[in-house]
């Protein structure tokens, strides 16, 4: 017997966006189901690296970036837990000249947008991180950045939705979403939701149905490759991004240096992903080479997640562009931890405002004409999970 529900806000996909999404708009009064065909949290926001970062981020972005950071600061007051909130700060390497010349570019902009990052010399590196590799130059710091546990965030902010009284259904498959005249009908197994917004918080999946509402985007399918070694004394103070995205790194309370680079194996119909030994063994490399302490190290752990990513490395936020009252936050291309707590609040502010107070124009999904191409992307996103 097939169970049927009426509600105002329909929410597929169980990551961060759309639980804190279904937080956001039940706190607010709104009657919201969300359906998760896993475990809230289980895809690209639960397997990430866990950087809370601004530093690094397309200008485009800067500003969601900066308003998410302040929900950050008050993620205890918000769902009950920091989830291992650390504000570390961020150090991003220069290995060379041109390095550099692009941390002190990249600041000089930033800082129009309120993000002030300190330029860092090699003498005073050596003072301050002796235990990085001789070959870094020179940094730059951004001291509110900082990293939490993936793992925690999304099933917290899960939690609280339900406590403010959101239904939230794990290891239910969408199975169709439909207009059915001024509503939209969603079909999962054994359910069947009407909803006067529908809200596509599918990850690599949402240009699924992005597509089946007219409006197709170029999504790519990428495995970020992570790894952990066993706990070690704590001495990485900060945690550590390169020029060039070779490697990213930081260490938690426990001991355990968590990093990752280069992308594993992923397939998206059959939603299933894994490292590559080839691509651990090269991140290994690269580790040691930023941090040479880690040589005695022990990796006990390594695991790949599914991201999608478009082809300009922004994600689709905002209103449909064939649809009246769909709703699309997906495609975060490796760096949409760090938004996540920011997009349940401007999508609250979509279904009850008409609009967001965030600039949305540069993730429009309009801005792809159309183009559909669907493939594996193996081209490293820098520091994934930030």
């Amino acid at each position: 017997m097939t169970e049927r529900l009426r509600v105002d806000v329909a929410i597929v996909g169980g990551g961060i966006a759309g639980c804190s999404a279904a937080l956001q708009l039940r706190r607010n009064g709104l009657d919201v189901c969300l359906m998760e065909k896993g475990a809230l949290g289980s895809q690209a926001s639960g397997v990430n690296f866990g950087g809370v970062r601004q530093q690094g981020r397309h200008f485009a972005e800067l500003p969601l970036a900066r308003r998410s950071r302040e929900v950050w600061s008050r993620l205890r007051e918000l769902i009950g837990s920091d989830c291992e909130f650390v504000p570390s700060g961020h150090i991003k390497l220069a290995r060379s000249d041109a390095d550099l010349d692009e941390l002190e570019r990249y600041a000089e902009a930033a800082a129009q947008f309120g993000l002030q990052l300190e330029m860092i010399g090699r003498t005073r590196l050596r003072e301050h991180y002796p235990w990085l590799g001789e070959h870094v130059i020179g940094a730059s710091l951004a001291p509110q950045d900082g990293h939490a546990n993936p793992r925690l965030v999304a099933p917290t902010f899960g939690r609280a939705a339900r406590a403010a009284g959101a239904d939230l259904r794990e290891f239910t498959t969408v199975v169709e979403t439909a207009r059915d005249g001024d509503s939209f009908r969603v079909r999962a197994d054994g359910l069947e939701v009407s909803a006067s917004f529908l809200v596509n918080t599918s990850g690599a999946w949402g240009g699924a149905i992005a597509d089946a509402f007219g409006e197709p985007v170029p999504i790519e399918t990428s495995a970020p490759n992570m790894l952990v070694t066993e706990p070690l004394p704590l001495f990485m103070t900060r945690s550590i991004g390169v020029c060039g995205g070779d490697v990213y790194l930081r260490q938690v309370a426990r001991g355990n240096v968590v990093f990752g680079g280069g992308h594993g194996w992923a397939d998206l119909g059959l939603e299933r992903s894994r490292p590559l030994s080839e691509v651990s063994s090269r991140a290994m490399e690269e580790a040691l080479r930023v941090v040479p302490r880690l040589e005695s190290a022990l990796v006990i752990r390594s695991w790949a997640g599914i991201e999608g990513q478009m082809p300009d490395d922004l994600p689709v936020i905002g209103f449909s562009r064939t649809t009246p009252n769909l709703i699309h936050a997906f495609g975060f291309s490796g760096h949409g931890f760090q938004l996540g707590p920011v997009i349940g609040m401007i999508v609250d502010e979509l279904v009850r405002d008409g609009a967001s107070q965030s600039s949305l124009g540069a993730f429009d999904i309009g801005r792809f004409g159309g183009a559909a191409v669907r493939r594996h992307v193996a081209a490293a996103n820098p520091e994934n999970g930030g």
